[in-house]
């Protein structure tokens, strides 16, 4: 018997699992929980080592006072001078911080996807999981080893970005050589864009690998190299929905700009506290919703695996 071709249409769908999301808050709590419990402990060390850096080497010292807005040229030099000097500091302090937060987001982002997606199955009557769970400590272990590897992935991407805009920088902006600002620009805006695509394409394949290992029971390398062996339609939707949701942070970045720019032609009747708590409410209200997209898309994820199963299933 053949194999009936699987229809569906995985950014049409988006819209009933929002819906889901929406009407099922506690998964939304469960990903803003897991984040910000490993985020603000992470923010408040880094707030913590900067300021000691700062008593070493004041901004008054790097010439932070003298920067000009209104001549950039100037103040590129200011700022490059600034990074300069306080490069080897902050190199010291990522050196353990990197590693340090890394595990700790692995660990906890383990934790926080088990119960997420043991919430989700349980809300409806749907696929129940694999027959053979492990362990608990095994499954955390598994999963927290699949969310380090993403987020090592994310660091490299990270890093070849950096790279790739000193590259330009130290092509286009030289010394004693008039600069080629347009230049630059277009490579900024190149290498910005087509990593973050190349991500947006590629890093399914890293974020379904925990779902595959937690739905199937197997383990975490084998999860791992299932995860690139889904067939061309499945990978297809995957990569689809994973595009889609990229381009949902940016229109969320920018909602955010145009709601953080909208009162500053009334700063003077507003006053800074005012703009302040703005713009503290506005980065809340950011990341609650990008946690929430993010829920989205392992809904998503979940939901289209079953769907190819079932029809893999139909075909036999």
């Amino acid at each position: 018997m053949a194999r009936p071709k699987a229809q569906v249409r995985a950014t049409q769908t988006l819209i009933s699992h929002m819906a889901f999301c929406w009407r099922h808050p506690s998964l939304v709590a469960l990903e803003v929980g897991w984040r910000w419990l490993v985020g603000i402990p992470v923010l408040l060390v880094a707030w913590h080592e900067w300021q000691r850096i700062l008593t070493q080497v004041p901004l008054a010292t790097v010439g932070w006072d003298r920067l000009e807005w209104q001549n950039p040229w100037a103040s590129s030099v200011i700022l490059a001078e600034a990074i300069e000097r306080y490069a080897p500091l902050v190199g010291q302090v990522l050196q353990w911080l990197v590693p340090v937060a890394l595990l700790a987001w692995a660990v906890v982002s383990a934790a926080g996807r088990i119960l997420i997606v043991r919430r989700m199955l349980g809300l409806e009557a749907g696929e129940p999981g694999s027959a053979t769970q492990p362990s608990l400590w095994r499954t955390l272990a598994g999963v927290a080893a699949l969310q380090g590897l993403w987020m090592v992935a994310l660091l490299v991407c990270f890093w070849c970005w950096y790279r790739g805009v000193g590259w330009a920088s130290a092509t286009h902006i030289t010394v004693g050589v008039q600069p080629d600002l347009v230049g630059y620009l277009c490579w900024l805006i190149f290498l910005s864009l087509g990593l973050y695509v190349l991500w947006a394409v590629t890093s399914w394949t890293l974020g379904m690998a925990p779902l595959v290992y937690l739905l199937e029971g197997c383990t975490w390398t084998t999860a791992l190299g299932r995860s690139f062996r889904l067939g061309k339609e499945l990978s297809g939707k995957l990569a689809e929905v994973n595009l889609v949701m990229a381009i949902v942070k940016i229109a969320l970045i920018v909602l955010a700009m145009v709601l953080s720019a909208a009162p500053l032609p009334f700063s003077d009747a507003f006053g800074p506290d005012f703009l302040h708590a703005l713009y503290c409410l506005v980065a809340v209200a950011f990341l609650i919703g990008n946690d929430y997209f993010q829920v989205v898309r392992l809904r998503s994820f979940v939901e289209l695996r079953k769907h190819f199963r079932a029809a893999n299933a139909v075909g036999r």
